[in-house]
């Protein structure tokens, strides 16, 4: 349905209301005093014979010689503004629409979703609204809404019916802002209201977008219920960071907490540091323990995650000192933020150390301290400690991450020892390591710079059994390798698949491919490689 444009136009927000009495008046045409009286008498005659529940022949019969405007409808519904007379409204709102023979403008649809929301005809209002945001944008009638409010003198209801309707028909794309804007303009919405966009949002693709609904919905004191913790809980399974967060309330706290809400505010918290938006989120975290929201241990643990976060490690102790003169007990959180920094500032020594304590201590680390520490070690050179911590990290039922491994990996190839990170790699592979295109491709070059062809070429149909496709590196270590031990046709298959690949290969590649060629004494494919490598540069 093509909507007629409003009778008064969209506004500023911060205007609406300041400015409604003005416009409702300059909207209205100059009539001599005889007019503006008859017109009068019709708007009474119309109200009275709907209130007598005269049907909609006997109206058009008493009206049809009538033009009714846009503003004498909307005097009318404003005269049927009172509960007693919504249903009225809503008839009249109709009639009115088949005997101008004609659709309404989205004011006149707000001021009738208005009137039947007040009076809690709510099936109805939102029969309206469908129909108007199907056929016009949110935010006009959003803004059509707010300009119409004090005209009816409606009721704050109103807005959750709108956002309900909008989520029902998936507008969630501009759910915050709406949230926002009806904020702006001091009108709170249900935690029904959230709830039901959280929903929405969360079974859509836009999963990431709930976190931000909910951190603005606690900012404005709307406190979550007990289905709202089930749609977050529910986000972070499908997000696949349930288990993660679990472990972090555990391991901050002790023991295992039976409050599912504790771990989606500790979620929320640690993303919002972890963001780098550290002041609003213990800004945000400060409101939640007020209300018990969040657990003080934890609490304690994320203020010290802001500290590392802001690169403060001084201050980050500080925190961690007054945590335990509180009486609190240390814990793997705190361990790991500061193994983590310690390995990012190349500390190793110190990182090790505090391993070490957490071993004392009887903490179990994350996945997440070993992975540090692997990396860590690796790009200072200490190869052996990064291989013992990856097999104590295996000891522990986790798998380094590919970031992590990588790093091994690549110092270990680089340093000609690409048998031993093939041997590592085998062993988490049979714990459930999926390996990337990155550790392949360090394996093969490793394995081709010693000249161990048959190891490069038995991971390159690994790589190919696995779906994964070689890059051009790889392809130039085989291609490089296979011409020193002499295997010139194979070279050649190599390169013409890399070629057929779309990949380019290297200058050096073409000059061992002429060499070799050359010492065949096949001159005509060496030529045939020269023009190539020509027409490539």
């Amino acid at each position: 349905m093509n909507l007629s444009p409003r009778i008064i136009p969209p506004l500023a927000s911060h205007l609406l209301f300041k400015t409604f009495p003005l416009l409702i008046q300059t909207h209205h045409p100059t009539f001599s005093t005889q007019a503006l009286q008859d017109s009068s008498n019709i708007i009474t005659s119309i109200c009275n014979s709907l209130r007598r529940g005269e049907n909609w022949e006997s109206l058009t019969k008493k009206f049809q010689s009538f033009h009714f405007t846009p503003p004498i409808m909307q005097q009318v519904l404003l005269n049927l503004k009172e509960p007693n007379d919504s249903k009225n409204a809503l008839s009249f709102f109709h009639w009115s629409s088949r005997n101008c023979n004609s659709r309404h403008g989205v004011f006149i649809y707000c001021i009738t979703i208005h009137i039947l929301a007040k009076s809690k005809l709510v099936k109805d209002a939102n029969a309206l609204l469908e129909s108007a945001l199907k056929n016009e944008n949110l935010f006009v009638v959003l803004d059509s809404l707010i300009g119409s409010y004090k005209l009816v003198d409606s009721c704050p209801f109103v807005f959750d019916l709108f956002v309900q309707c909008c989520a029902k028909l998936r507008m969630i794309d501009k759910s915050l802002d709406v949230c926002k804007l009806l904020d702006e303009n001091g009108f709170m919405l249900s935690v029904i209201s959230y709830n039901t966009m959280l929903h929405v949002v969360q079974k859509s693709e836009k999963t990431s977008m709930v976190w931000g609904i909910y951190e603005y919905m606690i900012e404005k004191r709307i406190y979550p219920n007990e289905m709202t913790t089930r749609i977050m809980i529910s986000a972070l399974c499908k997000e696949g960071r349930l288990q993660r967060f679990l472990d972090v309330v555990e391991k901050s706290h002790g023991k295992r907490c039976q409050q599912p809400g504790v771990v989606v505010n500790t979620c929320l918290i640690y993303g919002m540091i972890e963001e780098g938006r550290i002041e609003d989120g213990l800004s945000l975290m400060k409101r939640m323990l007020q209300k018990n929201m969040i657990l003080d241990t934890i609490s304690c643990s994320l203020v010290v995650l802001a500290k590392v976060k802001m690169r403060d490690l001084e201050s980050a102790w500080r925190v961690y000192d007054e945590m335990l003169r509180r009486g609190f007990e240390g814990n793997a959180l705190v361990y790991d933020l500061f193994i983590g920094a310690y390995c990012e500032e190349k500390r190793i020594d110190e990182a090790i150390k505090l391993m070490d304590e957490m071993e004392r201590l009887c903490m179990k680390p994350f996945g997440e301290t070993f992975n540090h520490l692997i990396k860590g070690c690796s790009e200072v050179g200490r190869l052996e400690e990064s291989m013992k911590f990856c097999d104590k990290m295996i000891a522990n039922g986790f798998a380094p991450s590919c970031l992590a491994f990588n790093k091994l990996v690549a110092k270990l190839c680089e340093n000609g020892s690409a048998k031993s990170a093939d041997q590592l790699l085998t062993s988490l592979m049979d714990k459930g390591f999926v390996p990337d295109q990155s550790i392949y491709t360090y394996l093969i070059v490793g394995y081709a710079d010693k000249g161990d062809i048959e190891g490069a070429l038995k991971l390159y149909y690994e790589m190919q059994y696995r779906s994964i496709s070689p890059n051009a590196s790889i392809f130039d270590s085989l291609i490089i390798a296979l011409c020193q031990c002499g295997r010139l046709k194979e070279a050649d298959e190599f390169f013409s698949l890399m070629v057929g690949q779309s990949l380019t290969p290297s200058i050096h590649v073409y000059k061992k491919l002429i060499a070799s060629h050359l010492e065949r004494g096949d001159e005509t494919g060496a030529h045939q490689l020269y023009r190539q490598i020509r027409r490539e540069i």
